[in-house]
Parts: C-alpha cells; structure tokens; sequence
C-alpha cells in the first residue's frame, strides 16, 4: 500500500518532534551531508568530462619523442587534472621537475578530496548525537517513574525520544558512509593516474638528458 505523500511528510515531522530537542542539531547534520554529497557527485561528474585520456597520450608520446614544447603546446590551458600536472612539471623541469610536479599534484588531490573530512566527521557524530538523543529520552523516563504520579506516556514518551534520535542519527551516518566511500576511491583512483603519468614524465625527460 502507498501512503500519500502529505501523510508521509506528516508522520515525518511528527518522528521529527518526538525525537527531543537533540532532532534539531541531527537535521543540521543532515542539510550539511545532503548538501556536500550534491556538491560532490556534481564535482566528480564535471572531472568525469574534463577527463581526455586519448590527449593524455598523446602528450607522453610527445614527451617520448623528446618533444617538450608540443606536449606543453597540448596540455596547457587543459581542465584534466593529469595533463594539468604534467604541464606544471614541464614548465618548471630546468629549475625542478619532480618538485613541480609533486607541488602540482598536491594541489589537484587536495582539491579531489574536499569535504572527505567533514563527511568521516558526519559519519561519527551523528551516532554519537543519536546516543545522546537515548541518554536524555532515558532520563526522562526514569524521571517520570520516580515521581509521586507515574505518567505511563512520560515513560514511553521517553523511550520513544531515545528511539527516534538513534535511528536517525544511525541514519545519516548510513547514509553518508556510502557515498564517502565511493568519493575516497575516486580520489585514491585520481592520484593514481597523477602518479602513473608524473613517473612517466620523469623517465622520458631523463631519457632526453
């Protein structure tokens, strides 16, 4: 059976309010996570573009051959992070190649690997706040039992509390890690390829020498 979506929306911010005052702190961290997820599929899918492996061939054959001014001639003004990083190494080779280099692709996985760590901060905080969330809805059963009247609604109330906010915060740490996971192996897989086409650069310059 499919629920209507003013329902779902409703039953939503009714868990919302009954998870406690520690819900408020939760949506904070999921607005962050759904916002730094979006930003980064969007910043991997415009690299996904920029991506030219058959140019990138083209500038080490270039480089093999001894032809340093047309690989720079290819690779210069490029949006691919490799052939940005063999340009600045070419560039720079009479004063210090591998420096330049190394310079050049720090800047690149730096930039690829934005966010990561305020993801893997999401991931343990939100567990952590969901806990909180179940200490508090805890305490506020077991201060509805040792009143002189026992409300059994402050009791469930309170487990209810504790419930809800360690299911959300469970939540979004799930919810994160996937994605988290998959941006580190793109940048694992990014530098990668900068150290592979930065090593060849390396040989065919002394190659030349």
């Amino acid at each position: 059976m499919i629920l209507p979506a003013p329902f779902l929306s409703n039953a939503l911010v009714e868990l919302f309010l009954k998870g406690g005052p520690i819900m408020w702190p939760i949506a904070l961290l999921t607005l962050f996570s759904v916002a730094v997820i979006v930003e980064r599929v969007w910043w991997w899918f415009l690299l996904s573009r920029n991506r030219n492996a058959a140019l990138l061939d083209t500038v080490l054959t270039a480089l093999e051959a001894g032809d340093v001014a047309a690989a720079l001639k290819l690779c210069g003004g490029s949006a691919d992070p490799v052939l940005r990083v063999i340009s600045a190494g070419i560039t720079h080779r009479h004063a210090s190649l591998q420096g330049a280099l190394q310079a050049a692709a720090g800047v690149e996985i730096k930039r690829a690997g934005r966010f990561l760590t305020a993801m893997d901060t999401i991931i343990t905080l939100a567990p952590l706040l969901g806990l909180l969330g179940t200490v508090t809805g805890i305490m506020g059963s077991f201060s509805s039992i040792g009143s002189s009247e026992l409300a059994v609604e402050k009791v469930t109330g309170g487990i209810g509390e504790a419930l809800i906010a360690t299911a959300f915060g469970l939540g979004i740490a799930i919810v994160t890690l996937v994605p988290y996971n998959w941006f580190h192996s793109l940048v694992a897989s990014l530098q990668h390829d900068i150290e592979t086409a930065a090593n060849n650069v390396e040989v065919f310059t002394a190659q030349k020498k």
